[in-house]
């Protein structure tokens, strides 16, 4: 087998499926998938872990079938953390700069970390965490929208910051499965913060647009404006609630009302209006057969329901007109047929599927928007590697000078 360190992994714990993904550093910073593996999931309710045994077997098969695609053993892996227990919100904090009243100073790196520790709440309730904690700008004596203050002199320095935070039980609970299927947790990682590494562009993230992450209990939102996160939030709809729909409406079981979720989907290129479907009735209920049409009766609403809940939460964060960029649809729900047109007409605003980059040869990547979770979180680890790498030529190289007698030591 190949040395595992050549290796990076990311680990999707997700409602309706668990991922593994593994990937090799490639050229210029790019990555080669090595292995995916896929296992249904179960032991989830509403985007978290109701049955911790189930989940952990589900992590299990989709580790092992990875591991055998890359013939590595997996000890280890970036975790993904999403749903509605997770909550958005923005701070503000400020630090003086110089060591006596309205003295001024040059601005250090330590002068950011002490800004933006300054901006976390002094007090968050005891069974909440922060996960991930972004800049959005810096004020430099009453000067606005600085992007780096570094090096700038001044006496007072705000920082504006976006932070998220997380259910710590149900961040736990992650950790728990991950870990008794034998995988060491490098670090979690808010799942659309992820997804957005793999599916947008700088220009996207400068131009404002808003990534909105339709998994199958909870359709997770996350905006960027001016290059930084603005606003995220968590929607209780996702793929799952289409499906509880066809089953209740059709009476069939949940696994019958996927396999039909997944056929509607696929009709809608079709342009015969009177195609049918067989549909297996629940227990005893015969087999039946159903007109698209009837379908679409189910769906559409559930589809116009969801999409109206993601334009309310653009419209009370003010950020809807920001999105030059539009809307980016990214999950194993964002490909259901139906979507993408009726967000467009309700956001009125660009919407498009994710595709994930960042591969060496893109015809042996899983570049669908269902896995871009999993390649964020790969990405987020590559990405990782290639700064703990420069820090390491860095010191090296501060190393040699000294040696050198051209510097001053490290």
């Amino acid at each position: 087998m190949a040395r595992n360190d050549q290796f990076m992994v990311g680990l999707d714990l997700g409602s309706t499926k668990t991922c593994a993904l593994v990937c090799q550093p490639g050229k210029e910073g790019k990555l080669r998938v090595a292995g995916l593996g896929l296992a249904e999931s179960k032991g989830w309710r509403k985007s978290l872990i109701v049955n911790l045994d189930l989940t952990v077997l589900a992590v299990k098969k989709a580790v092992e079938a990875a591991e055998t695609a890359a013939g590595i053993s997996i000890t280890s892996a970036y975790v993904g953390v999403g749903g509605t227990h997770i909550k958005g919100l923005n701070s503000r904090g400020a630090v003086a700069l110089g060591k006596a009243p309205d003295a001024t100073a040059t601005i250090t790196q330590e002068d950011i970390l002490r800004v933006l520790h300054a901006s976390r709440p002094e007090t968050l309730p005891a069974d909440r965490e922060i996960v991930y904690m972004e800049s959005q700008d810096f004020v430099l004596d009453a000067h606005e929208g600085i992007r780096n203050p570094v090096g700038m002199s001044g006496a007072r320095l705000e920082a504006n910051v976006h932070l998220i935070t997380a259910s710590s039980i149900a961040v736990r609970n992650v950790i728990t499965a991950a870990n008794m299927a034998g995988i060491k947790v490098l670090d979690t990682v808010y799942e659309p913060f992820a997804a957005a590494g793999a599916c947008l562009t700088a220009d996207d993230r400068e131009l404002g647009v808003a990534l909105a992450d339709v998994g199958g209990g909870s359709t997770d939102l996350i905006v960027y404006a001016e290059g930084a996160i603005r606003h995220t939030a968590s929607i209780p709809v996702g793929g799952d609630h289409f499906t509880n729909d066809i089953a209740v409406g059709l009476r069939t079981t949940i696994p019958e009302a996927e396999k039909v979720k997944v056929s509607w989907g696929e009709h809608q290129a079709d342009s015969n209006p009177d195609a049918c479907v067989e549909v297996n009735g629940a227990g005893e209920r015969p087999t039946r057969v159903v007109s698209y049409t009837l379908l679409d009766d189910i769906i559409r609403p559930r589809i116009l329901d969801l999409v109206e809940l993601i334009r309310d939460e653009l419209d009370r964060c003010g950020l809807r007109g920001q999105l030059g960029a539009g809307v980016v649809l990214v999950g194993g729900g964002a490909k259901l047929g139906g979507l993408l047109p009726v967000a467009e007409q309700t956001l009125e605003v660009q919407v498009r599927l994710g595709q994930c980059t960042g591969f060496e040869d893109k015809g042996e990547s899983p570049l669908g928007p269902e896995f871009a979770t999993a390649v964020g979180l790969v990405a987020y680890a590559n990405r990782r590697r290639l700064l703990r790498d420069a820090q390491e030529k860095g010191t090296v190289a501060r190393i040699l000078d000294f040696l050198r007698g051209k510097g001053d030591g490290v």
